[in-house]
């Protein structure tokens, strides 16, 4: 394994990349590269023994599309091609999560995240917006969730209509002997739908 310069016209991408790219996404990319160019010398590409891309498909692309003539890469030679693969889908697994209440304490300022090509959600600066659920991100096991008998609602509060909100239904609970949120909330859906609607 060494580091070396390429030019780009020798770097080929990976036909069978699975990740792809939105246009607003490489854009952003291109803008954090523009900004801040040492970050390809401290994370090379990773190509292999015939300098096709293992790791850093859309940095590729992005270069490309500003123009750059040479690009550093690390080369790797003594992967198997099932290693390859490994290494392909290894270094595209996010393992985390942003902690956006951290993201968005006095430390870091939103709009250089924003700039710096991280989303934000539209619901960290708008306290009326909720979050958006993107299908793009569902890991493996939505599939199971999809078709299994339990499923779940998720609802977007701010901490004033939160508080309210569990305050009512314990005393619902309290008062009409329900054992849970979730009955509360259907004996409401229940009770909403026996009236007559206008």
């Amino acid at each position: 394994m060494n580091t070396k310069k390429l030019n780009i016209s020798e770097i080929k991408s990976n036909p069978n990349n699975p990740r792809k790219i939105k246009p607003d996404q490489l854009a952003k990319l291109k803008k954090s590269i523009s900004d801040f160019p040492q970050m390809l010398e401290m994370r090379p590409i990773v190509v292999d023994s015939n300098n096709v891309v293992l790791g850093g498909n859309m940095r590729l692309k992005a270069i490309t599309e500003l123009g750059y003539k040479e690009v550093p890469v690390i080369q790797v030679d003594e992967l198997t091609p099932e290693q390859q693969k490994q290494f392909i889908i290894k270094d595209n697994v996010n393992y985390g999560d942003w902690d956006w209440d951290v993201l968005n304490s006095a430390n870091w300022n939103l709009d250089y995240l924003n700039g710096w090509g991280l989303d934000i959600p539209k619901w960290l600066n708008d306290d009326d917006a909720e979050p958006e659920f993107d299908m793009s991100t569902s890991h493996q096991g939505l599939n199971s969730y999809i078709n299994s008998k339990v499923k779940q609602i998720t609802l977007f509060l701010s901490a004033e209509q939160y508080e309210d909100t569990i305050n009512k239904l314990d005393s619902l609970m309290e008062y009409e002997g329900l054992e849970s949120n979730t009955d509360a909330v259907l004996f409401l859906i229940k009770n909403y739908y026996e009236t007559d609607l206008p």
